[in-house]
């Protein structure tokens, strides 16, 4: 989905055990900028699911096409797993720290609840259906966590939107309307950056293939 699930992979080849021990997740300079221009409340919500969004593309990514061994794959697969989930509780201080102060974050949550039970029920299906050539057993529990993290912040936001709407009242029309157009061309170039990336992954792994013959 993101361009920047290669360099997240190849991040946790070399880091996974000590990314495991901060209590925070680990973040780009790019990433830390984008939270820290993103003051408004709506804003750092998206921000968030940007990132968590990342870090679940690479996971499928690296479920579907390993670059370690088997039990090197299912550790890198808890490590991704393992940030999303903090990346996760960040956004949730983040809207409960916005919501005692009456912060307006309605389009936000719309963003997530539009988001998140796609991701949520993906990972639901690899909980399931696990790849046959990756150590399961190495990230099942960082799974079962995501899968029980998301959905308590799909229940908290869905309790959050209701009580924002009834204070602060439903997006105007054209706002929910600009709010989705917005989400589709994200979602479009979004696209496009994955299907270009993963043409470059196979054109390396080709070439590789080729020096090794």
């Amino acid at each position: 989905m993101k361009t920047i699930c290669v360099a997240l992979i190849t991040l946790a080849l070399g880091a996974a055990g000590f990314a495991l021990s901060q209590e925070r997740a680990a973040l780009s300079d790019v990433e830390v900028e984008k939270l820290r221009d993103a003051q408004e409340p709506s804003a750092r919500i998206k921000v968030y699911l940007e990132l968590m969004g990342a870090r679940y593309s690479a996971f499928e990514q690296l479920r579907t096409k390993p670059i370690a061994s088997p039990v090197k794959t299912g550790e890198l697969l808890g490590h991704l797993l393992d940030q999303y989930v903090r990346l996760d509780d960040e956004m949730k201080d983040w809207i409960q720290y916005q919501y005692d102060r009456e912060g307006d974050m309605r389009q936000g949550l719309h963003a997530l609840l539009d988001e998140a039970p796609g991701e949520l029920q993906a990972l639901r299906q690899a909980q399931k259906s696990p790849a046959a050539y990756t150590n399961a057993s190495a990230y099942a529990d960082p799974l079962e966590n995501a899968i029980a993290d998301l959905q308590d912040t799909l229940d908290g936001a869905t309790k959050a939107l209701a009580g924002q709407e009834k204070k602060l009242g439903l997006l105007a029309p054209k706002e929910q309307e600009k709010e989705t157009a917005s989400a589709s061309k994200a979602a479009v170039k979004e696209e496009k950056k994955r299907i270009k990336e993963e043409e470059k992954l196979r054109k390396k792994e080709e070439e590789q293939q080729s020096s090794d013959q």
